[in-house]
């Protein structure tokens, strides 16, 4: 998937509709290292796919999926300590920096 490009995702959340298990239409991502999740918001922000403009931020705290029987060492380490370095709210100005946390959550449709 296009979202590789940028580095290595470690960890994937699609968020599903509890009671129909549909997409709703956006997901979590989790890369190795900040760097890429700042190439990743940088060019994937407000591009189109398949004729939809999608929106790629990134957020304070990652999500894994909920537990599960399926889930891989990578997910239960992340869901133990967190993905990415813990940092302040950025607050001085719109553009990321390299102390910028790593969750990356990208609207559905890139894929």
């Amino acid at each position: 998937c296009a979202c590789h490009r940028y580095g290595e995702v470690v960890n994937i959340n699609l968020v599903r509709d509890k009671k129909t298990g549909k997409s709703k239409g956006f997901c979590f991502l989790c890369y190795e290292d900040q760097r890429s999740t700042i190439l990743a918001v940088d060019n994937f922000n407000g591009i189109k796919i398949k004729g939809r403009t999608i929106r790629v931020d990134h957020v304070a705290n990652y999500r894994p999926p909920k537990e599960s029987e399926d889930w891989d060492d990578v997910t239960r380490a992340l869901h133990a300590k967190g993905c990415g370095v813990k940092t302040p709210p950025h607050t001085s100005s719109d553009s990321p920096s390299e102390d910028e946390d790593v969750p990356v959550k990208k609207q559905k449709g890139e894929e």
